[in-house]
């Protein structure tokens, strides 16, 4: 019997677990009467910005907002179930003047969490765990955990090909998800109820071709269109996807519309759940082509999710980017995303690798027996 890996997981406390952006913007709305009040979206980077919205960093240096820091809703209940699945760590980054407060506060309201699992320092790529979770890009992509996930926020919208979640539930999918990678039984597809196949990978790797060629041969599946902000990087409009503007797309995303949704190289991508249901309801299989923040999503959400990662020769995935109609820096967005986005692999239930379309097709078929 294959015994489960015992994952271990560091969670960062600004804006993950305690309110800290949103409270200081709070705080200085009520204080300098804004108009239009400060929002989170103004928040575009880490750091001083050189807007208005600079001035919620005088809260940074008060004990008392240390001290007053209000929990995310959700976030108790988030740690206690993160604790039945993997050993959970803080890793919080706080000036040394206020580490007694974080540690004081971190204690009362996680007592599940050891006083020894709290690790308080700004050098988090030192901390040797399986999961890193946490806001800060930076963080993110300096980490060595081998699984480094972000949670999204509007200061970190340019992140691209890390794995990133939306909410609690979503992570906790993922870690679900990344648990499982550990036990060498591989899942079997069936075509005996409706279900969701989605193929994963990065820019350049021929995802909508190879989908879009295998719904040439069958009717038993139907593609999802999903949404994406109005900036098309393919030479020619794809057929997979609704175009909208970005003041559209965040406004499906906040009225809950959007079932799921993720940032890619500057642009907006996301999914309505009544789509999904619509073809299900057919007694259709849905045929979804996403990045790993999306597909993981849909598992969260839907029970019977098949991912399928399309591995393709870097050569040939470079000189599809380079093609698109796309700037400079979307491009490089795109190629410097390759390598990080390799590693989804390791939690996709398939992997097709190929040099010709007709044999990722192909492969296609034999995984799905159609």
């Amino acid at each position: 019997m294959n015994r489960k890996h015992r994952l271990s997981t560091a969670l960062d406390i600004d804006d993950l677990l305690m309110e800290c952006t949103a409270y200081a913007i709070r705080l200085a709305n009520e204080k300098y009467k804004f108009d239009p009040p400060l929002s989170m979206y103004e928040v575009t980077g880490w750091g001083p910005l050189g807007t208005r919205v600079d001035v919620i960093r005088e809260y940074f240096n008060d004990p008392e907002f240390y001290r007053t820091q209000p929990v995310i809703q959700g976030a108790k209940e988030f740690v206690e179930k993160l604790s039945s699945m993997t050993e959970v760590f803080i890793s919080t980054a706080i000036p040394p003047e206020f580490m007694g407060i974080r540690a004081k506060r971190i204690m009362e309201e996680f007592p599940q969490i050891p006083a020894d699992h709290i690790y308080m320092g700004s050098r988090k790529d030192k901390i040797n765990v399986d999961i890193l979770f946490d806001d800060a890009m930076h963080n993110v992509m300096r980490s060595n955990a081998r699984y480094p996930i972000l949670m999204r926020r509007p200061w970190n919208e340019a992140a691209t090909g890390m794995m990133a979640v939306n909410t609690y539930d979503e992570f906790l999918k993922l870690v679900e998800v990344i648990s499982d990678s550990y036990n060498v039984n591989q899942k079997r597809y069936s075509l005996d109820e409706p279900s969701i196949v989605v193929l994963v990978g990065p820019s350049g790797s021929g995802k909508s071709k190879i989908a879009t060629r295998f719904l040439s041969k069958t009717d038993r599946f139907e593609k999802l269109v999903s949404y994406t902000t109005n900036d098309p990087t393919a030479v020619e409009m794809n057929s997979w996807y609704n175009y909208v503007s970005l003041e559209t797309f965040r406004e499906m995303c906040e009225s809950g519309e959007m079932f799921q949704s993720t940032m890619y190289a500057g642009h907006g991508y996301g999914s309505r759940k009544s789509d999904v249901e619509a073809i299900l309801s057919k007694g259709k299989h849905v045929m979804a082509t996403m990045d790993i923040c999306g597909a993981m999503t849909l598992k969260t959400y839907f029970p019977n999710v098949t991912t399928i990662y399309i591995q393709r020769e870097r050569k040939a995935l470079l000189r599809s980017i380079l093609r698109k109609n796309s700037s400079i820096e979307d491009k490089v967005d795109r190629i410097i995303a390759v390598e990080p986005e390799s590693k989804n692999a390791d939690i996709c239930d398939y992997v097709i690798e190929f040099d010709r379309y007709d044999d990722a097709v192909q492969q296609l078929h034999n995984i799905l027996g159609v």
